[in-house]
């Protein structure tokens, strides 16, 4: 699905990943997230709807948003005009989608924009008992379940393109995490943030007090959430070119 804001430029392009455990959500659930993001950065955004698990287990979901990025190119979008944004599994896309387009040969784009993601399929975080109880969303039998659900039978957990905490991030474009401090998820972010910056990568997260899974789907409504989407594009406008 194409997001397109009025006045708008079209060669720069956010291609965008959905969250929902590889096994819910949809571009209609998060067209009203995206969309809001594409206005305000003033370019369009793309929206995948890839294949779910446990129909289309790993890698299935991974090679629709590579077959996604590589559509984009062949279409004449130049790799530094495009930013990948997506939360939760989404956001785990982001990352290993990236790291699939680096051993395939392909150019990166020219910025990374995770929300909240999801990269440890072990179920090792500290974060996942620390926050138990505050996170209104997951608790850690649950992401589990989620996990075993996605890599399926054969998968593996400390698969870099299914963990990307186990991958070598070397050479990786610029990336933006945003994450709340209440998640289950938080160290998955802080871990990613960590290793990132020990690999050379230029990478910055935000950490919001008090704030749950994914909240700046909240878009439009929450101030917290605008506030937060505010300091993505304004991150992202000049590493798309657009000042």
């Amino acid at each position: 699905m194409w997001a397109i804001p009025k006045s708008g430029v079209t060669d720069r392009v956010l291609l965008c990943f959905h969250g929902g455990g590889f096994f819910s959500g949809s571009m209609y659930t998060h067209r009203k997230l995206f969309a809001h993001v594409a206005k305000a950065v003033g370019c369009r955004a793309l929206i995948l709807d890839y294949r779910y698990a446990p129909e289309h287990p790993y890698p299935a979901q991974l090679h629709d948003a590579l077959g996604a990025y590589r559509w984009l190119l062949a279409q004449d979008i130049l790799a530094d005009h495009i930013a990948f944004m997506g939360d939760s599994a989404g956001g785990n896309l982001c990352i290993t989608t990236l790291l699939l387009a680096r051993a395939q040969g392909l150019p990166l784009p020219a910025a990374v924009m995770p929300i909240s993601p999801w990269y440890d399929m072990e179920g090792i975080m500290d974060s996942l008992g620390a926050n138990a109880g505050k996170d209104l969303l997951f608790t850690r039998e649950w992401v589990s379940a989620i996990a075993a659900m996605y890599l399926g039978e054969k998968g593996d957990p400390r698969d870099p393109y299914a963990n990307p905490l186990y991958a070598d991030l070397q050479g990786l474009p610029p990336i933006y995490i945003q994450v709340g401090s209440e998640e289950l998820l938080l160290d998955d972010s802080r871990v990613l943030a960590e290793r990132a910056s020990q690999a050379g990568v230029d990478v910055r997260i935000d950490i919001f007090t008090g704030m749950q899974h994914t909240f700046q789907m909240a878009a439009g409504r929450a101030p917290e959430s605008d506030e937060a989407l505010a300091r993505y594009v304004a991150w992202v406008r000049p590493k798309l070119g657009m000042g």
